[in-house]
């Protein structure tokens, strides 16, 4: 491969973004990608994939290049020298890779892949936390596979479409994907592909939604008609999920602090043909009390340390503390107590986080059992989901029965 000067200093400044300026990596990408109109499909993705690939190993590649924060642009440019040489690629002859010690980083990089912490690029903290929950062993293979490059996976609007046809439409713009059995809705990328250019997005025939997000909706078990309230609905994805298993039949009520991710549910919910979702801005305590008692069906996929996901969001291990998880529990108990209150007698309620830390997950659900609000509760089920073993996200759901 031969590095080309304006693409590497356009990943030289998206990492200056994120680490130095605390951008997050998702919307430092499609800022950069804007810098120059001529770079084409290949000149953009070795810019998303490169930045990618130097966030997610940054402790080990930060360490091998002897840089600390926060990072001159010569660090940055010593680091990228640092991911160039570990794939094989030959430093070019430019002077901000003067003196590139190719044959260190090599033994730097031998010697600190026997430790854990540096070979899969973690904070102590996070690397002792997960080590405690999970069980050494365990979180071993956990942790590599987090570390892996997630699939892109849609999630079929069986409003619209059905799987086949959808198939048939990617295919014929050289876009090829395939089903796995245990996600009747989902199909899997076999390359990645820009997929939101295509007529069937623009048609609303699918949504991008990993595999083990797509476990969620169903497991709450909805019918069409009922009344479903999904509590804390962000962007929609899952919201868009459950109307399509109701059918459009029913009321789906879509319930989010911030007004700005429920405007953009409705412009998906409108693509998608998702005719019965209400969107409500949680303003104050009144809009959840004014649906006390009065939903059949109940989400509460909770704010979580997104530990799950983090192959997805790889700067968020950089950005994550301990403080902000205890934080993030206190928050998921609360919802848990007061949000639970929506449920009528004989509702079911789900549980979900796209975390795989039991405190976070099972403890939180006990916490609540054994509480006053979860007096009237029965716990149904559970599904834990792990990346070493699904080969998706990490994902917790629990599903909850509220008595007659």
């Amino acid at each position: 491969m031969r590095l080309h000067r304006n693409l590497v200093f356009a990943v030289v400044d998206a990492l200056n973004l994120i680490f130095n300026e605390g951008e997050y990596a998702d919307k430092v990408i499609r800022k950069v990608l804007k810098f120059d109109k001529r770079w084409g499909v290949r000149d953009r993705g070795f810019i998303a994939e490169t930045t990618y690939e130097i966030v997610r190993w940054k402790r080990l590649y930060t360490t091998i290049a002897e840089v600390k924060e926060p990072y001159t642009r010569a660090d940055l440019f010593r680091v990228f020298a640092v991911w160039a040489t570990l794939r094989g690629i030959q430093i070019p002859d430019w002077k901000q890779f003067e003196k590139t010690p190719t044959r260190k980083i090599k033994g730097r990089f031998d010697e600190l892949s026997k430790i854990r912490k540096y070979r899969e690029s973690v904070p102590d903290w996070i690397d002792e936390l997960g080590a405690n929950a999970l069980g050494e062993s365990f979180w071993d293979k956990e942790l590599a596979a987090l570390n892996e490059t997630a699939p892109v996976v849609l999630r079929v609007n069986t409003l619209k479409t059905g799987k086949q046809t959808l198939l048939k439409a990617l295919a014929e713009q050289e876009i090829h994907a395939y089903g796995n059995k245990a996600y009747p809705d989902a199909l899997i990328l076999k390359e990645r592909a820009d997929v939101f250019k295509t007529e069937a997005f623009k048609k609303g025939w699918f949504e991008v939604q990993d595999a083990s997000s797509q476990l969620v909706a169903p497991f709450l078990d909805v019918k069409p008609g009922q009344r479903v309230v999904d509590a804390c609905a962000g962007a929609g994805g899952k919201s868009l999920h459950l109307a399509a298993l109701m059918q459009n039949k029913g009321q789906l009520i879509s319930l989010d602090i911030h007004a700005h991710k429920l405007q953009e549910l409705k412009q998906r919910a409108k693509r998608n043909g998702a005719h019965n979702v209400e969107t409500r801005p949680i303003e104050s305590n009144k809009v959840i009390k004014k649906l006390y008692g009065k939903a059949d069906r109940l989400l509460l996929d909770a704010p979580c340390s997104g530990l799950g996901v983090i192959r997805r969001n790889p700067d968020s291990k950089w950005k994550l503390d301990a403080a902000f998880l205890d934080r993030v529990m206190q928050t998921q108990q609360k919802i848990l107590q007061q949000y639970s209150k929506i449920i009528k007698p004989n509702g079911k309620m789900v549980y979900a986080t796209c975390s795989i830390l039991p405190q976070e997950n099972r403890q939180q659900v006990d916490t609540f059992l054994a509480s006053e609000a979860g007096d009237g509760f029965e716990f149904v089920n559970e599904q834990k989901v792990f990346a070493s073993k699904s080969g998706f996200d990490g994902f917790y759901m629990a599903l909850l029965e509220k008595k007659g």
